[in-house]
């Protein structure tokens, strides 16, 4: 009896808390929005004109267009100097150099080999893993690691925040049809869910 009971709460939790997570991000992210530029809209203009809601439009609005000037050279120029100085600054440099380049890789613009999904075969074991490609030009690699006959590719570990990147032979690399959600989904749960697109 106990047992069928903790087995259904489990199964209720783990259906809604993917669902509430999702929920409470776009919610908080709301909520931000409203909160910063809400109070700005409302310095602006005067009260019978304000209504709540016009900070998260106005959020959406300054994404938007910072989307569309980012299109134009000059502003690229522009935000390569300012990023420039982010680059010289201690602590802060580490910080924001790790979440651009991450959030870069899934960037629309940036150009993908093998769809970025692969899998890497360990020598006549037969083993596979799961990897994304991160790197193919030997020139954006250290030194030691500029081999033309290698990619480097990403790792993920499952069930945790986290990874290896490794240094791999090209013939060692196979690509995989997968998308990047796919893939990334598949691979955080252990397989667990499967690796079909809902």
């Amino acid at each position: 009896m106990l047992k069928s009971i903790s087995k259904t709460l489990l199964t209720g939790f783990v259906t809604i808390l993917p669902v509430v997570l999702t929920l409470y991000l776009f919610y908080w992210l709301a909520v931000s929005a409203e909160s910063a530029l809400g109070r700005l809209i409302q310095l602006m203009l005067p009260d019978y004109l304000y209504w709540p809601g016009m900070g998260v439009i106005a959020g959406l609005a300054v994404v938007f267009a910072v989307g569309l000037l980012m299109h134009a050279y000059v502003v690229q120029r522009l935000f390569a100097k300012g990023e420039q100085v982010l680059y010289h600054l201690p602590l802060i440099k580490t910080i924001y150099r790790s979440i651009r380049d991450f959030l870069e890789y899934f960037s629309p613009t940036r150009e993908k080999e093998f769809e970025q999904v692969v899998a890497i075969s360990f020598g006549d074991s037969g083993m596979q893993v799961i990897g994304f490609v991160t790197q193919v030009l030997p020139e954006n690699m250290p030194e030691d690691f500029r081999d033309k006959d290698s990619i480097l590719v990403y790792l993920p570990l499952s069930y945790m925040i986290g990874g290896y990147a490794v240094l791999v032979p090209r013939s060692a690399v196979r690509p995989l049809d997968m998308n990047m959600e796919e893939a990334m989904r598949f691979t955080l749960t252990a397989g667990v869910t499967g690796s079909g697109a809902h």
